[in-house]
């Protein structure tokens, strides 16, 4: 089982640190055919809320690949979510969640091959995408998605220190599990651009 985070640093001694998530996650995603078990590590930050956290575990699902790992986290603006590259360093896939602004957006596709952004909180992320829609649409490499309240809702509900998950995809919805409670996740598309 690949470990995929390695815990954020804090350079002040001082600092908060970091609440270490561990979650086994069992992926069967039939429309990619891609089945395997993930052993992740995720550090939340002191100002990550456990639904932001949860909509992370939810990107890697939903995208999961033996090179796919977690970016350093909120603190580092140079690295994203999540993310995938080759053998060789290429980035192949740059995964944002939240509310990114177009610049970093656009630094991202000039950068990837493919840039997801999976947002949530309908409210913010509608403000958001009128102020920033128009210019990520122009972006071609860029997909964004928005996860509804009431199954980003779901899905924190799952939320602990050690987590037992299991996800099944197929025709484009997700459904998610721990044996305690369950989610079925169908994202909205927001942006497309093949």
């Amino acid at each position: 089982m690949p470990f995929s985070a390695s815990p954020d640093r804090d350079s002040c001694p001082m600092a908060i640190k970091s609440t270490i998530y561990k979650a086994s996650l069992n992926v069967s995603d039939m429309d990619r055919h891609y089945y395997a078990e993930h052993g992740l590590t995720l550090a939340r930050h002191p100002s990550e809320t456990e639904e932001r956290l949860m909509v992370r575990v939810l990107a890697f699902a939903l995208h999961a690949d033996e090179r796919l790992e977690f970016g350093r986290g909120i603190s580092a603006d140079d690295e994203p979510a999540l993310w995938r590259k080759d053998y060789s360093g290429i980035i192949e896939q740059w995964i944002e969640v939240g509310l990114p602004d177009e610049k970093l957006l656009r630094r991202a596709s000039g950068r990837a091959a493919e840039v997801v952004v999976i947002t949530y909180s309908e409210r913010q992320a509608e403000v958001w995408w009128q102020k920033e829609g128009r210019d990520i649409q122009r972006l071609e490499n860029v997909r964004v998605w928005l996860l509804p309240d009431d199954q980003a809702q779901a899905l924190t509900d799952m939320a602990g220190r050690g987590m037992q998950l299991h996800c099944t995809v197929q025709d484009g919805e997700a459904w998610f599990s721990n044996g305690e409670h369950s989610a079925q996740i169908k994202l909205q598309l927001l942006s497309n651009h093949p």
